[in-house]
């Protein structure tokens, strides 16, 4: 009998999903629209918003990620066991996502801290990541940190979309060249 894991696995393909294609748009889309505002004060104000709108979204969308990973774990117990490198890539997607929480996390955090001051209209920042020359040293340390992290997640989240799609590879019951013989033949 054949056990379907279809809700198991579209929360862990949708939270993914959703979790790359969020930070990709909104480091290409959100952050540099928004250093196009006219006001320099109006560019943390607009950028915050729309991280702080997005920002429970993102965080059902990891959370749908990591319940469904677990669930599939879970439900592979037996292959991921006998099967060659689908351990290794379970252990090394685990890590990742570990990885990738954190650093989402720590951006929403580092986020939140210049949310606080662009409400405050203290900054005048050239864009979401680019300090202006009347930032604080507070300010400017946060969001030089925050525009190498707008592109480790996609990164991150991207290399899981890869590791997911081998282990739906791993999942074939013969290797996708075989397949593609036995049909042209």
């Amino acid at each position: 009998m054949t056990e379907s894991n279809t809700l198991v696995r579209s929360m862990h393909d949708l939270g993914l999903a959703a979790w790359f294609g969020g930070s990709l748009m909104g480091a290409v889309g959100l952050n540099g629209a928004t250093s196009h505002a006219r006001n320099p004060r109006e560019r943390l104000t607009l950028s915050s918003k729309g991280w702080g709108m997005w920002a429970p979204v993102n965080a059902t969308a990891v959370g749908a990620h990591v319940v469904g990973s677990v669930g599939l774990i879970a439900a592979n117990k037996a292959r991921l066991a006998t099967q060659p490198g689908a351990t290794v890539n379970t252990v090394v997607k685990t890590g990742l996502t570990v990885v990738a929480a954190g650093v989402t996390a720590y951006s929403g955090m580092l986020g939140a801290k210049i949310a606080k001051k662009a409400g405050e209209g203290a900054e005048g920042a050239e864009g979401a990541t680019e300090p202006g020359a009347s930032s604080s040293p507070e300010i400017t340390a946060a969001q030089k940190q925050l525009k190498a992290l707008q592109w480790a997640i996609p990164a991150l989240t991207g290399v899981l979309v890869v590791l997911s799609a081998q282990q739906g590879e791993q999942q074939r019951n013969e290797p996708a060249v075989s397949r593609w013989w036995s049909r042209s033949s």
